[in-house]
């Protein structure tokens, strides 16, 4: 792969164009902030989004790294700064009368908004709208809401375990933070489909009442990467609206043993090779043994990173730093993740396409898949 190659993400491989917009509601932390991915109609001299939004995530992706700001955001700035997603910036909803089904996307630790584009615009181009939430429980690197006063922005930084307090219970709150994100996101694409007037605080060019029509609620899926995949797993029992969950290589650490039982939907556990634990497969083994539409797959020559955007950004210097590159090819994992994806989703949501076609992934069936987590690591 020559220099340049190395630093673009793939385009979504899907019939539809994809478009994508931020969305911020309300002018407190307990409003919403997600950037949403959907089918979009073709625009010439289309303006491309920036991969990292803004300058000041830098910062925030070097701390949560134990880095320096003082050289690991300039370098990041450098590495990334000028790097595109490849959809169309505000572009052009493309109606449907049958209605998009609708993802609601949590991400990772020390993640936000856009790190996992490659994923999210590859189902938009498959006829979904994705709302990729930015969480407001200090456990992305960094992220901000706009107060009342005109043009004020109040930051929300990283925050690590405070000092003597037990992780499980910093993050058994933040997960349930998250999960309650996740509904409110829900809600907001309700309050649109009823025609309420629902104002974006970032004042774009995307008309949210243009989704009106367009989005089929009763088809709503949750989604996640490693936090954000447990997250979507709470999600689900705490609101009847999402049919199922997807989650790609989730940390089952932040949930009480209590609400195993609770969780009533199928969940598909997509994982990578390196990262789970034998105590987290157990976890997820609790929720297949109870509903057999409950799969768990793994991804050989994968890494925890391989299903976030970096896998496909980074050169030798960013890899050592994060750690970002199993020996699968990035694009290869991409396609197993989302056709697997796909096909769970149709299963689920009764869709009328043709993802049944990747159902042998369901069970680990395929080149580079296996069932469950044969050989499963010790140790993190």
């Amino acid at each position: 792969m020559g220099g340049t190659q190395s630093l673009a993400l793939p385009l979504g491989k899907g019939p539809h164009r994809v478009g994508c917009a931020d969305v911020m509601v309300g002018h407190t932390r307990q409003g919403l902030f997600l950037r949403l991915f959907y089918p979009c109609l073709p625009r010439a001299g289309a303006e491309r989004p920036l991969w990292i939004p803004r300058y000041e995530y830098c910062g925030g992706l070097a701390d949560f790294a134990h880095r320096s700001r003082r050289w690991c955001a300039p370098l990041l700035g450098v590495a990334f700064g000028s790097c595109s997603v490849p959809v169309s910036w505000n572009g052009p909803f493309k109606p449907c009368s049958s209605g998009y089904p609708l993802i609601v996307f949590s991400h990772g630790l020390g993640a936000f908004r856009t790190l996992y584009s490659s994923v999210c615009s590859e189902l938009a181009s498959r006829g979904f709208a994705v709302a990729a939430l930015e969480h407001r429980d200090h456990s992305a690197s960094l992220t901000y809401f706009c107060t009342a006063e005109a043009g004020r922005e109040e930051w929300i930084p990283y925050r690590r375990v405070p000092r003597g307090q037990k992780e499980f219970y910093f993050r058994n709150k933040q997960v349930h933070q998250r999960a309650e994100e996740c509904v409110r996101a829900l809600r907001l694409f309700e309050d649109i489909g009823s025609g309420k007037s629902v104002p974006n605080v970032l004042h774009q060019d995307f008309d949210l009442s243009t989704l009106k029509d367009s989005i089929d609620l009763t088809k709503v899926a949750v989604m996640g990467h490693s936090f954000g995949g447990v997250t979507a797993v709470l999600a689900l029992v705490k609101e009847p609206g999402f049919r199922c969950a997807v989650a790609l290589d989730a940390w089952m650490f932040p949930l009480e043993n209590a609400l195993y039982p609770e969780v009533p939907k199928p969940v598909f556990f997509i994982n990578t090779e390196k990262f789970q634990t034998p105590e987290s497969i157990a976890k997820m083994k609790r929720l297949s043994s109870r509903n057999s539409q409950t799969k768990i797959i793994t991804i050989l020559g994968s890494v925890h990173q391989s299903q976030t955007d970096f896998t496909f950004l980074t050169g030798k210097l960013i890899s050592r730093i994060f750690g970002v590159r199993g020996t699968l090819d990035p694009y290869k994992g991409l396609d197993i993740t989302s056709r697997a994806a796909l096909a769970f989703l149709q299963r689920h949501l009764n869709l009328e396409e043709e993802f049944d076609q990747w159902d042998n992934l369901l069970e680990g069936i395929g080149d580079s898949v296996v069932p469950e987590a044969p050989f499963c690591r010790s140790k993190l």
